[in-house]
């Protein structure tokens, strides 16, 4: 009895770029490859976002453009990481053949527009799940959306809604007004990545600098004195430890100015 082989799945392929006529473009191209490489599209969209929604529906490679409104490429690859089972991803880019080092020295696949055909071929052929490491040594702003794991879904909360972050063991706790989450990153990454716009009040907490409201003493549970503040429109009474006393009290100082 002859085996026969079992039937190939087709690639579950997303293209996310906001001009219209690239998309044309690329759905075009792959419906040329589609002989050498079966695949369906099950979504093309505009932005970062709408292409981590479409993920979630499942996806094998999403095609994935760096320039785009509400959400660009590499913020959503970051995103795109967390998920379970997370689709490879192919860059697509205008960008300098200069500025693409990062790309190539990291092995981190990408397709220069125009796109060509036997490019996107190869590409396709050899495309891996990305690393953790290779999107971090990528260039990159803040994230505009922090993506949140709750109950097998990918919640996306704009860092502009963070109030504070709070260190917990393992796990930052992001306050907004709200919700509170649990987040698995590192609050010194966070620091860095954010730069002014939160304030480190403590080694455990960063505060949005500009709802810092009050910077007073306070008694602790033991009857010492020590420095806390209050932030805008929320009733946490937040410790400042004495490494940050000084840069606190200089900004509560110019918040009262």
């Amino acid at each position: 009895m002859t085996n026969m082989a079992a039937p190939v799945r087709p690639k579950r392929i997303i293209i996310a770029d906001d001009e219209p006529p690239a998309r044309r473009r690329l759905f075009d191209l792959l419906d040329e490859l589609q002989p050498a490489f079966p695949h369906v599209v099950v979504a093309e969209v505009d932005n970062g976002r709408a292409a981590l929604q479409a993920a979630q529906q499942g996806a094998d490679v999403v095609l994935l453009d760096i320039n785009m409104p509400e959400m660009d490429g590499l913020e959503t690859a970051r995103h795109l990481l967390k998920m379970d089972n997370a689709p490879s991803v192919i860059f697509i880019t205008a960008y300098e053949q200069h500025a693409l080092a990062a790309f190539e020295v990291h092995a981190v696949d990408y397709l220069l527009k125009p796109v060509r055909r036997e490019r996107l071929l190869a590409a396709l052929q050899r495309v891996a799940p990305l690393t953790e490491t290779q999107l971090e040594a990528l260039p990159r702003g803040a994230r505009r959306y922090l993506s949140i794991s709750e109950r097998g879904r990918l919640l996306l909360v704009p860092s502009d809604d963070v109030i504070f972050f709070r260190a917990e063991q393992k796990y930052i706790t992001v306050v907004t007004a709200e919700k509170e989450h649990l987040l698995e990153d590192s609050l010194t990454r966070i620091d860095e990545e954010f730069g002014g716009r939160f304030l480190r009040i403590h080694r455990n907490c960063l505060a949005r600098a500009d709802l810092i409201e009050t910077f007073e003493r306070d008694a602790d549970a033991d009857g010492e004195a020590q420095w806390i503040v209050t932030l805008r429109g929320r009733p946490e009474r937040l410790p400042v430890s004495r490494r940050q006393h000084a840069q606190v009290r200089s900004l509560a100082k110019r918040v009262r100015e």
